[in-house]
């Protein structure tokens, strides 16, 4: 166990002294922040230099009004199509509407001549003017006028809250728990996946520095194993802590500077307050039942549990994929080699995400959903995606149980394999030599 120690930090140190490390863990944190703002101020100065698209229209029904907007020009041609065609081709016009003759019920035959694909927006705008024009004509033609149908339409917001078995309510935001499954169950892939695949990278770069004969002189490859794969897991928590950390920091230092001191509530409720102009505005805005309960819903958060069973399941995950990096990477000469043996590995990780937008995140308390958060292969992605809906005790403790015994089980596989291919070099490696090595006494 001392061994294991030793080459554990050894395996830290190694890593936390490069500069690489450093600048990942400091500069992640404000670079994706950083890229969101730059992309959006782009997004914005696009929109405000945006000039509106001139298209002209051959509207042989006489039923649409074509009223100009900042993002359309209409320009009506009163001639046939074929020569309005011809006329287009001659400008620099982004498009020619025809619209013929067509019944109410069913609007068919409108096309827009363009000389380049349009966007899907451009698209969707126009599409969406139209519509709106032949459901007037509608409204007209059965004598209903706009108020009436306004009268007629409902729009219902229904309210979720948790009933425990002591009678405790809770309340809770369907779609923030999407997004928190969402964002979890990705970081989970996108760690154990780029850790995974540092081991495998780090124990092929020791092997073919023969540095690995001088260790295994004085430890057993098991030893170095499971020393390797600690060291990387610990450097991955390292990591995330300080980005939370950092986080929180620049987080509470911004909201400082502005003066946000009070409770999150409140800080939302004066920020919607102060940007809207209208008083009566403002005070709708921010008695609006919808902004409550997501308000609510983040307090009712267990986040101290999130938290905790997030690091359990990026360490589990870690170490249950991370053993079968180095098996692999134990096996092979190089890179090149080690592709055709990652596939195999990454892909129940694969599923597992796919499983995340399919089943876990639609249905968090399907049968599904429970396979693929009890299975260890698939359980580090699907169970913390299912965190935030709340998971009944017995299932996490299962959960938990069959991840750690599926580490182990894949450990024991990992360092068969691992003992012998850490010292072979120049063998051509295939899956008949690895169940040979697997099979091999000691």
């Amino acid at each position: 166990m001392n061994k294991i120690w030793l080459i554990m930090q050894r395996e830290i140190l190694n890593r936390v002294q490069k500069k690489s490390f450093l600048i990942a863990t400091i500069l992640v944190p404000l670079i994706f922040p950083a890229i969101i703002g730059g992309l959006g101020f782009v997004y914005m100065q696009q929109q405000k230099d945006a000039k509106a698209e001139v298209i002209e229209v051959v509207d042989q029904s006489g039923l649409i009004k074509f009223e100009n907007s900042d993002k359309f020009e209409f320009v009506l041609i009163d001639t046939d199509l074929e020569s309005a065609k011809t006329a287009f081709n001659q400008t620099d016009h982004f498009g020619l509407l025809f619209i013929p003759t067509f019944e109410l019920q069913k609007p068919d035959g409108i096309t827009l001549y363009a000389k380049e694909n349009p966007s899907i927006n451009k698209m969707r705008d126009l599409e969406g003017m139209l519509e709106r024009q032949i459901r007037d004509l509608k409204l007209a033609e059965f004598n209903i006028d706009e108020e009436t149908l306004k009268g007629l339409r409902t729009n219902v917001s229904l309210k979720s809250i948790n009933l425990s078995e002591t009678g405790e309510e809770k309340a809770s935001n369907t779609g923030m728990l999407y997004g928190l499954g969402f964002v979890l169950g990705i970081l989970i892939y996108m760690f154990v996946l780029i850790y995974g695949m540092q081991i495998m990278l780090g124990v092929i770069e020791e092997k073919t520095s023969k540095i690995v004969e001088v260790l295994v002189s004085s430890v057993k490859p098991f030893q170095l194993m499971m020393g390797k794969i600690l060291g990387i897991a610990t450097v991955g928590l390292l990591q995330f802590a300080i980005w939370v950390i950092l986080i929180s920091v620049l987080s509470s230092a911004v909201m400082g500077y502005f003066g946000l001191e009070m409770s999150p509530q409140q800080q939302a409720m004066e920020q919607v307050t102060q940007q809207m102009n209208d008083p009566e505005a403002a005070e709708a805005v921010a008695q609006d039942p919808k902004v409550t309960e997501i308000l609510q819903s983040i307090d009712s958060l267990p986040l101290a549990s999130i938290i905790f069973n997030f690091a359990f399941y990026f360490l589990g995950g870690y170490l249950l994929y991370g053993s079968l990096f180095a098996a692999v990477g134990s096996a092979v000469d190089s890179q090149q080699e080690a592709q055709q043996f990652t596939l195999p590995i990454t892909m129940p990780l694969i599923i597992g995400y796919i499983g995340l937008f399919l089943f876990i995140l639609n249905d968090p308390h399907s049968t599904a959903s429970f396979w693929f958060s009890v299975i260890p292969f698939t359980s580090p992605i699907a169970m913390v995606g299912r965190l935030g809906f709340g998971v009944p005790l017995w299932e996490l403790l299962l959960s938990q149980a069959l991840l750690i015994g599926g580490f182990i089980f894949t450990t024991w596989i990992a360092g068969r394999i691992y003992r012998v291919g850490i010292l072979m070099h120049g063998t051509k490696i295939n899956y008949k030599v690895l169940a040979k090595w697997f099979m091999m006494k000691n």
